[in-house]
């Protein structure tokens, strides 16, 4: 199965793109995933919800009808590690060939997305950049292979 993330905007800061390509270079030794950063429009030129829809627009031009589309969304359901772990043999149970995470942009995701979203998935209750939710999210998805594999990342 291609597990894939894709963002609006780009990562910026450097300790965090160290941080993501470090965790994305280890999940290559588990499964094909990608990241695809997808380019911020600038809020100056429209209304936030003319820009919700814009980006929906740019974002459901890269997923298949076929895709699994997970939204990582602060009123998704909150999961532990294990539960995780879980979710994500489930889905390699499934027989889907494709899962794609979506972390939106800085004012959310329009009713499109949310109408084609097959799941929602919060990492907390807190709120963080949407820049760090990205090193969060590739380091839970990597403890989850290390979960499904049994080895010792994770420490139960």
């Amino acid at each position: 199965m291609n597990i894939e993330l894709i963002t609006i905007g780009k990562t910026e800061e450097k300790y965090l793109i160290e941080g993501i390509a470090g965790y994305v270079k280890r999940l290559k030794h588990y499964t094909n995933f990608s990241l695809e950063e997808v380019p911020a429009l600038k809020v100056s030129q429209l209304e936030f919800s003319k820009q919700k829809e814009k980006e929906s627009d740019i974002l459901l031009s890269k997923i298949a009808d076929s895709d699994f589309l997970v939204l990582l969304d602060e009123n998704g359901k909150m999961h532990d590690s294990v539960e995780f772990s879980s979710f994500i043999q489930a889905q390699m149970n499934s027989g889907r060939k494709r899962i794609v995470f979506i972390v939106g942009g800085p004012f959310g995701f329009s009713e499109t997305i949310y109408k084609r979203a097959n799941y929602k998935l919060s990492l907390s209750k807190m709120t963080f950049s949407h820049q760090m939710v990205r090193l969060f999210f590739v380091e839970q998805l990597y403890r989850a292979m290390t979960i499904l594999k049994g080895e010792k990342y994770h420490h139960v």
